[in-house]
């Protein structure tokens, strides 16, 4: 019997196996990352649904409110998550500390070194379909950091202060957030409503980050030739030769 026919019947090819391409593999996302990474896009999905909800609320109805309560539900949700974002976020900080190096790629950015920008570009020319391949990269490549930085981390600190802010303007002096944030950001934007604008304004941008992220993992899983959605759930960066 021909090794072709062979295979056939039996699915056994070793000469297939021998001239496949080889996968090599690296350890990169530590358990935390990952847990918190998973963690966090479900903040992010609930901040933004009942966010949404919250800017543009549902009609009102009469009648008693214990059973017309789904606009306060709505808000006691986004409370809730907003706690998760915010205490995740300090978590995710101290791993940076604790964590291996590529922990530490969320919060810094190497602007000053040329090596990086030129990296930079090149991924701009891999994701403007002017490049033939990427380079590969283990932790995250230089464009996808410059976004992680001052795409998610910025604005999502911005959303906590401004968060923060106004949830601790219903819970009035005295509260720990009217003291560390209701105190100062109101009046950096000149009236509660300024700051409802902008807090809103802030829940489309990070969707429009998420809808970039999102499309950026696909395209790489396919077309890169190395894994990254199934890295945040592995830890393992895989390489296809």
């Amino acid at each position: 019997m021909s090794d072709h026919s062979h295979a056939t019947a039996t699915g056994v090819d070793d000469n297939a196996v021998a001239h496949a391409a080889s996968i090599k593999s690296i350890y990169v996302y530590e358990a935390p990352v990952r847990i918190w990474h998973w963690v966090n896009a479900l903040a992010i999905t609930v901040l933004s649904v009942t966010g949404y909800f919250i800017g543009s609320p549902l009609p009102s109805v009469p009648g008693e409110a214990s059973a017309n309560f789904l606009m306060g539900y709505i808000r006691f949700v986004h409370f809730a998550a907003g706690y998760v974002l915010a205490i995740g976020l300090l978590g995710r900080m101290y791993w940076a500390i604790v964590g291996n190096h590529h922990s530490r790629e969320l919060f810094s950015v190497p602007i000053f070194t040329g090596a990086y920008w030129r990296e930079l570009f090149s991924m701009l020319r891999w994701y403007t379909f002017t490049r033939p391949y990427p380079n590969r990269y283990v932790g995250h490549n230089p464009l996808a950091r410059f976004a992680m930085v001052f795409g998610f981390l910025f604005m999502a600190l911005f959303m906590i202060a401004t968060g923060f802010a106004l949830y601790g303007e219903g819970a009035q002096a005295g509260h720990w957030s009217h003291t560390l944030f209701t105190t100062w950001v109101i009046p950096l934007f000149g009236q509660s409503q300024d700051v409802h604008t902008w807090h809103h304004l802030g829940m489309w941008a990070i969707v429009c980050f998420v809808i970039l992220h999102v499309y950026a993992a696909i395209r790489e899983d396919i077309m890169g030739r190395q894994s990254i959605i199934s890295t945040m759930i592995s830890g393992y960066r895989m390489f296809k030769n």
